[in-house]
This record gives C-alpha cells, structure tokens and sequence, in this order.
C-alpha cells in the first residue's frame, strides 16, 4: 500500500507531471473521494480550481498553502519536482513533521533526495494516481476543512496591488478561461491570486521554459490552438515590450488575445532584487535609473488594435464587454511603481516574510494543530 494510513494530516502537492500525464481529472476524483487538500507547484497552480483551491508551495507561494504543507504529517507529491524554489536552500526544513512520497518519470530527479527516509516511485503520474485510487483511504474532511478555515483567515493579507488587479480580472472572466503569464511580477500575482471558474480553465506558466516576454507568443499560440476563441495574456511593462512586434500578428490574424498590462512603469522584480540585496543601487530598471515604458494604447492602435489606458484596476469594469467579445484589445492597467511581491519565504530559514500579527499566528497553529 503507498497510503500511510497512520497519517493525520496529508496533502497532495501536484506538479505539471499531473497534466502532462493527462490525470488532471484523475486527481480531482481522487481529491474528491479521499478530500485531502491539494497544493501545486506555481506552474500547475490551475489544477486545483475554484472553491478547491489551496494555492502553491515555494519561495513565492501562498502564505496559507506553505503553512500547510509545514504542519502536515504527510505529503504525497505526483509529478512535482520540488526544486529548491519549492523546498528551500535548507531541505530539512520542508515539510519538517512530514513523510515524503515522490512519484516522478523522471530518474535523474528521484535521483535528489529531499529527505533521507523518503519513499519514491519511478512511475507515471495517472497510473500512481490509478494506484492511489485503488486503494482504501479514509475521508480527511476534518482536516480539509481546517485548512481552508486557515485560507480564509489569511485571505486579508498579502493583498499589494498586483495581487488585487488579478483578483479584478479573475472575477471579471468567463468559466473555464485560457489564461497565458508573461514573467516577472505579474507572473507571482496571477499565480498568488487568479481564481479560475469552473473546472478546466488554463493557467499557462512559462516556468523554466519562458522568459520575459513569453506572455503575449504564448497567448497568440493558445488562441490559435483553441480555434481562435479569446484568450486572455497578462503581462508587464517590461514583458511586454520584449516581443511587442508580436501584436503585429494579433491584428493581421484578428485574434481575440486580450492583453492586459500590469503596468508599474519599472522592471519590478529586478528592482526588487536590486533594492534588497545592492541597497537600493537601481540600474535600467526604474525611470530614475534609465528605464522607460512606452504609451502601450498608442502603440496597440497603431497596429489597429484597440486600446485603453486605466489608472487602476478599479476601472476595468467598464471594459468587461471588451474582454467577451471576438475583437483583440490592450488594456493597460496603472500600478504603484514601488507595487511588491509578497508573501516570500526565506531561502535559508523557511520564515514568511514580512511577519504577520502574532496572534493571528497562533490561532492559525491551533488550527492547523
């Protein structure tokens, strides 16, 4: 048997692996019938959907979701690498009271142990789930229950204004959208906060196979691929103009590709890195320090695409027929410059930053007890 019966506190942390296996709807049966939490890996965020959703593990990952996976007792992770983005500089401390099950195709990453009494299986992520499925495991509705009681009592912090313009835009898109992230910022944000109706929308992440820029050759290619139905890319200011002679194709093709920028005029991750880790010595990567962004409206109706210009994502409901209809469009939506990407966990210590109320803390320890 893979189950530990003994267990009392299990997740499933689910990796792309699941999708490339095409066992997406395997996991869900599987989550359904046992109701053990599911968090995910930031590239596979949108396989647990809607009210199901936890959030993902790692250095950028949901506060509630890495709480989670640090008091279970168990964690069964299917085609998810758990790369040190994942589990930290330190891998002791990852999921310290936890037994660790890794089911992986891949050899060379079962090869890399996370913890010295792990149990792996070299096999498909559907047919490990097939397994998991076969066998006689008890209903966690308690603990599911706790963590996202936890989830909800979290759900007021780590709200910057990135996180807030996603949310915006989530509640604003139809059931099952496709969605293609660019990288930077507004990659950690839509990962940390879009909320996916129904049950078989994409979240399309780049990961290690994209770099800036990605957002928008991702979306003209989704949207071609899915019969020219819209497809929605979110991307930044600096993404944005790395392959911005791409919507030359948007308007030739007449592609329902709905582009909205997460503009906080600067390169901000970059700048973040630069203020934390070089005390503030800025280079290219905000406008005092040499870099600028173009008006993205007069760019996209210079190529005959429509576009506007918003100071917040307050106003993007006016524009909500623009993001239904068959027509491509350019929404350019004003951030803080100084907008930060949080919640992060420390490389060395597993400690989230920045620090929340302490007594909210604690009652989220008993909780989660």
């Amino acid at each position: 048997m893979i189950f530990h019966l003994t267990s009392r506190k299990p997740v499933l942390v689910a990796g792309n692996g699941v999708r490339s296996a095409q066992a997406q709807d395997l996991l869900r049966r599987f989550a359904e019938k046992t109701d053990i939490p599911v968090l995910t890996t930031m590239n596979a965020v949108d396989l647990a959907q809607g009210e199901e959703r936890l959030g993902f593990i790692g250095v950028y990952g949901n506060r509630a979701a890495n709480l989670i996976a640090a008091s279970s007792d168990l964690v069964i992770a299917i085609g998810a690498r758990l790369g040190i983005r994942q589990t930290g500089n330190i891998r002791e401390y990852f999921a310290p009271r936890a037994k660790l099950i890794r089911a992986d195709i891949d050899p060379d990453e079962l090869s890399r142990s996370i913890k010295d009494d792990e149990e792996k299986y070299l096999t498909d992520a559907r047919e490990f789930l097939e397994r998991l499925m076969s066998e006689d495991i008890p209903r966690y509705t308690a603990w599911k229950g706790a963590c996202h009681q936890v989830k909800g009592m979290l759900a007021g912090f780590d709200r910057e204004a990135g996180n807030r313009c996603i949310e915006t835009i989530s509640s604003l898109l139809p059931a099952d959208p496709v969605v293609a992230v660019d990288v930077g910022q507004n990659q950690c944000w839509s990962a940390q906060s879009f909320t996916l109706k129904g049950t078989n929308g994409r979240l399309l992440i780049g990961g290690g196979y994209g770099s800036m820029g990605c957002g928008l050759p991702y979306a003209i290619g989704a949207c071609i691929a899915a019969g020219k139905r819209a497809v929605y890319c979110v991307t930044g200011d600096g993404g944005l103009q790395m392959n911005i002679q791409e919507l030359q194709a948007v308007a030739v093709e007449r592609l329902p590709v709905k582009i909205l920028v997460l503009n906080n005029h600067a390169l901000g991750k970059i700048s973040e890195i630069q203020e934390s880790a070089y005390k503030a010595r800025y280079a290219q990567t905000t406008k005092e320090s040499g870099y600028t962004a173009p008006d993205f409206e007069k760019v996209a109706k210079s190529y005959g695409i429509r576009g506007v210009t918003l100071p917040s994502h307050e106003e993007l409901v006016k524009y909500r027929e623009w993001l239904t209809d068959p027509e491509p469009c350019l929404i350019d939506i004003g951030l803080p410059e100084n907008s930060k990407l949080i919640p992060k966990v420390n490389w060395n210590s597993r400690e989230i930053l920045p620090r929340i109320d302490s007594a909210v803390m604690e009652q989220v320890k008993k909780i989660l007890e």
